[in-house]
């Protein structure tokens, strides 16, 4: 599974936010706050108006303007022309006016003064937006261009392999494909894919340096240093106390990882021979994924132990869709009698079917945890396939479009099992939305963005052998300790090779933020930090020509990444909360917690909170503690993790940045 789970919304509903993103994927979209159109930010109401009356009157706004702006934001992702990306920039723009005049007058406050929720809204206020905007209209104006037009670049961006022939062209799908495919596309092929999509992003280059001008005049005019300080400062600590606790948090994960960096270099290697590491980096474009955050697709390459416990769920969910298809052709008296352009809407008709089912499933998952069915309109109103007719951002995201329980997702599901877990992902924000639909508008989100990432991965996690054998995807697994770490291995090169692809991004951005990465660094920095935390590199020099960083759709998308860190520590730390609520005994690894009415209730619970007390006391509410901690990702992954150990012995590992 690839982040594209990892959800995320456009940069119009990921820039506000009053009550900060909850998405995204890897991604969902939070809920914004809008006036009606103005042309110049109002001036900060006097004191005279009681912090209780303000909140009440920010609440009000949002829950009145949420539809707009996040239908808006629906089309510029579902629609990509012109028109839609001039309706979702005017959007957004009476958006951010409005969010200026919330800030300037929430600082009028002491939040010590006021009662706890009037003081939590008032915190969540001033440190909820993603894209602190210029108080100046003519400035403000111009950076929601700029960030629908990074997302309009990134949506319609396409690698034409022959400029003058637009049917050489392939879209992120296509190219994903070509690297997906590590058994069969050669080191030459994979190359030329990886180097063609990242053409895509150059033109944004300029743009993210006056984006980054114009966010960071937005965020001194809040009262902090920069963009990032913003960032930082959403957590219920100060920004530097964050900066420290990620920090903290890789240093318990980092060892695991080096070992599982040190393995698959070795097997690149004798597959590629010395192309197969760069100075003892991973070449980036042999993992299988464009960014090299998800290496599920070496598989064939890493396989511990082949065929053990295999788990060929990708057929089984191919041929379920084969089935519906030909339901749908004898109906129509075989194939024999149909048209082309008839057995293309077949085609169509199967893939919208089969694309349903798989979320069904998923649903089901949380339904046999006692949470409620989705309302009916989730299914007529997602985007759950690709459309033909027109440009759409495929990127998965979970969007709540109203502040009462309306919600939808956007994918282009294909019937493989990382879709399958990506709606599992998806569902995990959906019930999120709905568990805290009757909060007031600005608790309407995550404990902190990560709690909204995790939720859906802690279904994830449950998605055990047996499981999967439960809902006919797979026979009865076999159990032996060779399929253990087969499948150990499986998870790990989703999750723990994701780590440090989830720090990096920011730690990238903080630093283009406070001028440590100045413009003519932006290639250069981007590389040594994924040399630094990664352990992977370009075959060949990226020069300052490029822009690299764009070609991730969370850059121009303005989706703050951290979250998909945190969110990678924190669902760990919930599964092992709700297994031990399930009363599972034995081998975390082996927990599965589907259908136990006390685990679905106490996840439920710690839902139903969403972002009305500060997160250390919701997670504590769950797991007994206040403080994150990676401890269970070391429990899960012991087995694999002694396994690695013995299998790198004897080779170098480790690599310089």
């Amino acid at each position: 599974m690839n982040t594209q789970r990892a959800h995320l919304g456009l940069a119009i509903a990921t820039a506000l936010l009053l009550a900060g993103c909850g998405s995204s994927t890897d991604s969902t979209v939070p809920h914004s706050t809008a006036p009606a159109a103005t042309t110049a930010p109002a001036e900060p109401a006097t004191p005279s108006e009681s912090a209780d009356d303000f909140i009440a009157r920010v609440n009000a706004t949002q829950e009145a303007m949420t539809p707009e702006i996040t239908s808006a934001a629906w089309l510029s992702s579902t629609y990509i022309n012109a028109d839609s990306q001039r309706v979702a920039a005017a959007a957004n723009e009476r958006m951010l006016t409005k969010t200026n005049e919330f800030i300037e007058q929430a600082k009028l406050y002491d939040e010590a003064a006021q009662s706890p929720a009037t003081a939590r809204a008032l915190h969540l206020i001033k440190t909820g937006s993603s894209m602190p905007a210029p108080r100046d209209p003519a400035k403000l104006k111009e950076l929601t261009e700029i960030a629908t037009r990074m997302e309009a670049t990134y949506g319609a961006g396409k690698w034409c392999v022959d400029a003058g022939d637009p049917a050489s062209c392939k879209d992120i799908g296509q190219v994903s494909e070509i690297l997906a495919a590590t058994d069969t596309s050669t080191y030459d092929e994979q190359l030329a894919a990886w180097n063609g999509w990242h053409t895509i992003s150059v033109p944004m280059r300029k743009d993210y340096q006056r984006f980054a001008e114009l966010t960071n005049e937005g965020a001194k005019e809040m009262g902090f240093a920069n963009t990032g300080e913003v960032w930082r400062a959403g957590y219920d600590m100060t920004p530097a106390e964050f900066q420290a606790e990620t920090d903290r948090l890789w240093g318990q994960v980092k060892p695991l990882y080096d070992q599982l960096q040190c393995y698959a270099r070795g097997k690149l290697v004798d597959k590629y021979g010395e192309k197969g590491q760069v100075n003892g980096l991973i070449p980036a474009h042999l993992t299988g994924n464009l960014w090299q955050q998800d290496w599920g697709n070496l598989w064939p390459i890493l396989e511990p132990y082949k065929g053990v416990g295999s788990l060929d769920i990708n057929s089984a969910l191919e041929q379920r869709r084969d089935a519906m298809l030909s339901t749908e052709v004898n109906k129509a008296g075989g194939m024999g009698k149909l048209t082309a352009e008839q057995q293309v809407e077949l085609g169509r008709k199967a893939d919208f079917e089969s694309a349903t089912a798989m979320t069904k499933l998923a649903e089901s998952f949380y339904t046999g945890l006692g949470m409620p069915a989705l309302p009916d309109s989730f299914y007529t109103d997602s985007q759950l396939v690709q459309p033909r007719d027109r440009d759409v951002v495929c990127h998965a995201s979970a969007w709540p479009m109203n502040t009462d329980g309306e919600v939808r997702i956007k994918m282009c599901i294909k019937p493989n099992e990382e879709e399958l877990t990506t709606i599992y992902h998806e569902l995990g924000h959906i019930y999120y939305y709905l568990a805290y639909k009757d909060l007031p508008p600005l608790f309407q989100t995550g404990a902190h963005d990560g709690f909204h990432e995790a939720i859906g991965d802690t279904i994830v996690l449950s998605m055990t052998p047996d499981y999967l054998a439960s809902i006919d995807l797979v026979d009865k697994p076999e159990v032996s300790e060779q399929a253990v770490i087969n499948s150990q291995m499986r998870m790990a090169l989703a999750k723990v090779a994701f780590l440090p692809f989830g720090l990096m991004i920011d730690r990238w951005r903080w630093g283009v933020f406070d001028g440590s990465i100045p413009p003519d660094q932006y290639n250069a920095a981007w590389w040594k930090l994924k040399a630094q935390y990664q352990g992977v590199g370009p075959a060949s020099p990226r020069g300052e020509d490029l822009f690299d960083p764009g070609a991730k759709y969370h850059v121009p998308g303005n989706t703050p990444y951290t979250r998909y860190f945190l969110s990678h520590i924190l669902q760990f730390q919930f599964y092992k909360a709700l297994c031990d609520a399930s009363g599972h005994t034995g081998p975390l690894h082996q927990c599965n917690f589907a259908a136990n009415p006390e685990a679905g209730k106490r996840y439920w619970a710690m839902l139903s909170k969403g972002a009305s007390q500060p997160w250390q006391q919701t997670l504590k509410e769950l797991t007994g503690g206040e403080q994150m901690d990676a401890s269970a990702i070391l429990d899960y992954f012991a087995p694999l993790q002694t396994w690695l150990q013995e299998q790198n012995q004897g080779q170098e590992c480790g690599w310089s940045s």
